[in-house]
């Protein structure tokens, strides 16, 4: 499942919002999220797609951008599990 889909099923459960009626470049702001509101997801989306995201990014204004966001939190926390499980280096 992608990362938009995920989000836009997230606002449906958690709004009540139809993810039909979601343009993933339109502002979260015009869709009427206010700066709490936006907070508060970003919250729950941390905890539920259990990623870290990092303070406060710009390109968090519209779902596509939200998006990519989690995309790159996923890649970075992947990344730092595979080295985190790769054995050290035999020292010469």
């Amino acid at each position: 499942m992608s990362s938009l889909k995920e989000l836009q099923d997230l606002i449906q459960e958690k709004y009540g919002i139809d993810p039909a009626t979601l343009d993933p470049q339109e502002s979260m702001r015009e869709k009427g999220f206010d700066s709490l509101a936006i907070v508060e997801f970003l919250f729950e989306v941390e905890d539920r797609l259990k990623v870290s995201l990092p303070d406060p990014d710009p390109s968090i204004e519209t779902l596509a951008g939200l998006a990519a966001v989690v995309d790159r939190a996923r890649a970075e926390q992947q990344q730092q599990q595979v080295a985190a499980a790769e054995p050290p280096a035999a020292a010469e």
